[in-house]
């Protein structure tokens, strides 16, 4: 299994989702060898076997700009610096060498790749032990860029993942059909895992506290709404029109607050934004945070909002929904497919959410009934149920190796 990120050492979904997946898979029966690309301690995970390609630390992998795929020019892997670990292409041509020289050592059955940064390393494996590749789709190049323009080199990578691949997995319809129809691959190439989460993770202990939020729960004793959005700042994640309709909101119901949790290249844009549309003192950052702060951000938080123009599925409205928010996603995420006791709005729409704000902050009966209707939705969902999908494709794929 091929991976950029795995939790705690993550910056996103994608690791969080690795991490429960493969122990899903471990149960299920799966012996697993997880490459990283870079050298951290992974304490828990005694379920499989986790291999560092590079001597990078998680917050140097962090900086090398792997979601905001502009930083990665037009380069080709047979141009890139292998001794060169400050460059995106140097690390991965590092990390498609380092998993080459496993995969003929180890002859694995199933080759697993998860997003672009680790699709040439899978396609590099293939050819050394002619194991079934399999490539899972969490994120697309359009969906990181928002639109249909986004890195060429990104989009070629995908395209020739996609093609190699012997199954594709994907997170939501949504993205299967941005596969199918972007890229050009057969339907029927293409299988829909949901992502999902796991209780007995979220309930290992964790006690809200109250001072980490102090003044936000002094505003909360005084009958405000407080508004989460927790994320990465990009153009993918919408928050340029999420911080607009705020601003609308605002100009009818005065007693909403905006907690916006995560950092990005559009952090400084938001704050100039914010103080242009005269709500500065409605928006609260916190920077990147992990751990019990951001178990914190959640259990403090009335209603979550994903605002994303393009999410493929979106673990973070689960974890939301887990903490007791009502939630509001845009109809451009995935995660709307698992969930129904939601709001959703077109990630443009800025007056309908701002009138969806409205209508939770000022009715206690609908925001309890969003509240607790999702977190009996959320809970039927179950990473061993995709742990299974993903076995049948792998003993499927098996046996056509060996028919």
């Amino acid at each position: 299994m091929l991976g950029w990120e795995l939790w705690p050492n993550n910056s996103g979904g994608l690791g969080v989702a690795c991490y429960h997946m493969s122990k899903a898979l471990a149960i299920a029966g799966a012996s697993i060898d997880f490459v990283v690309p870079y050298t951290a301690e992974h304490e828990g995970i005694d379920y499989m076997d986790v291999h560092c390609a590079t001597k990078l630390s998680p917050l140097e992998r962090n900086g090398l700009g792997a979601y905001d795929t502009k930083t990665v020019m037009n380069k080709p892997l047979s141009k890139a610096d292998i001794n060169n670990l400050k460059d995106m292409r140097g690390v991965q041509k590092r990390y498609v060498q380092y998993v080459k020289k496993l995969a003929k050592i180890s002859q694995p059955d199933i080759i697993h790749a998860h997003d672009w940064m680790t699709m040439e390393a899978g396609m590099g494996a293939k050819e050394v032990c002619d194991a079934p590749l399999i490539v899972h789709v969490h994120a697309t190049e359009f969906d990181r860029s928002g639109s249909d323009l986004g890195n060429p080199l990104i989009h070629e990578i995908e395209y020739q993942g996609l093609m190699m691949a012997d199954r594709i997995v994907a997170v939501s319809n949504i993205t299967k059909n941005i596969i199918v129809e972007k890229y050009g691959i057969p339907a029927d190439k293409v299988e829909v895992v949901h992502n999902a989460i796991d209780i007995v993770y979220l309930n290992d202990g964790y006690c809200y506290d109250f001072s980490t939020y102090k003044y936000l729960e002094g505003l909360k004793h005084e009958g405000y709404t407080i508004v989460l959005n927790l994320t990465r700042f990009t153009n993918q994640k919408g928050l340029v029109n999420f911080v607009k309709a705020a601003a609308k909101a605002c100009t009818k119901y005065d007693k909403l607050v905006f907690l916006l949790v995560g950092d990005g290249e559009q952090r400084d844009e938001l704050i100039r934004l914010a103080a242009d549309l005269g709500i500065s003192d409605k928006i609260f950052m916190t920077g990147f945070i992990r751990g019990k702060q951001w178990r914190d951000a959640y259990s403090v938080a009335d209603v979550f909002v994903m605002s994303s123009v393009s999410e493929p599925f979106g673990l973070t409205a689960l974890e939301a929904a887990h903490h007791d928010n009502a939630i509001i996603l845009t109809k451009q995420s995935g995660v709307g497919e698992v969930l129904n006791s939601v709001f959703r709005y077109d990630f443009w729409d800025e007056d309908v959410l701002a009138d969806q704000l409205i209508g939770i902050a000022t009715s206690y009966v609908l925001k309890k009934s969003l509240q607790e209707d999702v977190k009996m939705e959320y809970a039927r969902l179950s990473w061993h149920d995709a742990a299974n999908t993903l076995m049948r494709i792998y003993n499927d794929k098996q046996r056509m190796v060996t028919a």
